[in-house]
């Protein structure tokens, strides 16, 4: 059995109790290198084979997996984050099921929460964004028609892009070309939760010169919007708990 699980976003706190049942109780574990803290081995029995798949192609990682199976042994693939945001899982999944090897997907905490608590910031406030993209900037991996950054900016929305730090320039044009102003606030976590955790706020604008300065080029989240820089005046308060606003458990008392 195959449990793919979600590491969290670094701190080794913030993995869910099932997750760390399941390092717990692995004869394999195979992790996304650096992108997972790994202390989070610790807790792994003694005889555990340990696999990183930094090293590894897709067909090796399969291959693993295959053999370990064979031999019924419990297998944990720990990818950062929750898995469902860029962890290549599908693929992983496609050739498991061609194998007939059975897995289930354990969620995890994503680093898009955990920059989020770091920063203090709520992604979604009243007259100023209630909608979140989470995207990413083109590179070498391309993205599917209608999706570039520069088009996703268009909806002003909240914007959170994983994979991006070392193309801020680009970044800047694509946000700008897509309609934010210039002095859209900005916020890059670094290592969200991780001791390392570094917070740099600035605008679209100054994005690059932020980003070298404080030679971020990787392991970084960008959060994009009003958001980022709202303080008490500037948006409305939530109908969840107005005085106001009757609903299926509060009656409206006037």
């Amino acid at each position: 059995m195959v449990h793919f699980v979600g590491a969290g976003p670094g701190a080794t706190d913030l993995i869910t109790l099932r997750g760390q049942k399941y390092i717990e109780n692995a004869d394999v574990i195979i992790y996304a290198g650096s992108l997972v803290n790994p202390a989070l081995l610790d807790s792994a029995k003694p005889d555990c084979e340990i696999e990183n798949s930094a090293y590894l192609t897709l067909e090796q990682v399969i291959a693993i997996i295959k053999q370990a199976d064979e031999k019924g042994k419990d297998i944990v693939r720990l990818h950062t984050g929750d898995p469902s945001i860029y962890g290549a899982i599908r693929e992983q999944m496609d050739e498991l099921d061609e194998l007939g090897i059975e897995y289930d997907v354990c969620p995890g905490v994503s680093s898009f929460c955990g920059a989020a608590a770091a920063l203090g910031l709520e992604y979604t406030l009243p007259e100023i964004s209630q909608s979140v993209i989470i995207t990413r900037e083109e590179g070498r991996t391309a993205l599917p028609k209608g999706q570039s950054l520069k088009e996703m900016a268009a909806h002003g929305s909240t914007m959170v892009l994983f994979l991006s730090a070392g193309l801020a320039q680009r970044v800047r044009e694509d946000l700008l070309e897509g309609g934010y102003e210039k002095d859209t606030p900005v916020a890059v976590v670094y290592k969200a939760t991780w001791p390392e955790e570094r917070v740099v706020k600035c605008t679209i604008d100054t994005l690059p010169e932020a980003l070298e300065r404080e030679n971020i080029k990787k392991t970084a989240l960008i959060i994009v919007g009003g958001v980022v820089a709202a303080d008490r005046g500037s948006y409305e308060r939530s109908k969840l708990y107005d005085a106001g606003f009757e609903t299926e458990y509060r009656k409206n008392i006037k």
